[in-house]
């Protein structure tokens, strides 16, 4: 026989497990918070931009949608070429890096928006001024490098990388991190409620004897703690003066 739960009964379950669910939630909140402020590093992240864009030695020469085209396309080949180890090599000598390649290749992302000659060139990392050097110094290796590895000079820088005055960290988001530990401590909670009422299978009303054992009941023996037997001893008790008394 198939069994169904109402939207009553899911309600009980949640409210008979609610200490459990909300002490998973503020455990979930604290050990995130912990990691967030305490745990993990925070890193800074810095920018630089350049426009690819081909020089003319003739001040009358007008660009094609060809030219613009060619230089859109070669802003593929150029994101490959700056995260290269000859240009990641280079900057790692310049500014005496502790890093290898792949470490600093992991630390650059380039980035152009559709149909635009512009290129982001971004680098993470935990200290920011660090990363501001890092982005600067690995676009004008790369503006060096290009007329030898491409044979043209189209690459002028935008805006360099700058250092604000107070740097804010781009990770980790710890205000992000504590919502999302409160959403799975409250869904492991909700989850184990549900576990540990679908593991109990002890009767507890009539209801259950009749749902589970489908047997009628014939009486019921009622539960009586301290203060009951106390409040009928002194019943007893006051009825046996009184009649004592003869009243």
């Amino acid at each position: 026989m198939e069994e169904t739960i109402s939207l009553k009964e899911i309600f009980e379950v949640i409210k008979k497990r609610m200490k459990l669910i909300i002490s998973l939630v503020v455990i979930a909140a604290i050990i995130s918070a912990i990691i967030s402020f305490f745990v993990l590093t925070p890193n800074y992240q810095s920018g630089t931009q350049f426009i690819v864009n081909q020089q003319n030695t003739d001040p009358n020469a007008q660009y094609s949608v060809n030219d613009v085209r060619l230089n859109v396309e070669l802003i593929n080949t150029y994101s490959e070429i700056i995260r290269s180890p000859r240009i990641l090599d280079a900057v790692i000598k310049e500014l005496n890096l502790d890093l290898t390649v792949g470490a600093l290749k992991e630390k650059i992302n380039v980035a152009s928006p559709d149909s635009s000659q512009v290129v982001n060139v971004t680098v993470t990392d935990p200290d920011p001024e660090l990363a501001t050097k890092i982005a600067n110094t690995t676009v004008a290796v790369f503006q060096k490098e290009v007329p030898v590895l491409m044979n043209v000079d189209n690459v002028q820088v935008l805006s360099p990388a700058v250092t604000p005055a107070n740097p804010s960290p781009v990770s980790p988001n710890k205000q992000l991190n504590i919502a999302i530990a409160i959403v799975l401590g409250a869904m492991v909670g909700v989850g184990l409620a549900f576990l540990l009422e679908y593991l109990d299978n002890t009767l507890k009303s009539e209801e259950d004897i009749l749902k589970r054992l489908n047997v009628p009941v014939l009486g019921t023996i009622s539960h009586m703690d301290e203060s009951d037997v106390i409040r009928q001893g002194q019943a007893n008790q006051a009825v046996a003066t009184r009649r004592q008394k003869g009243v």
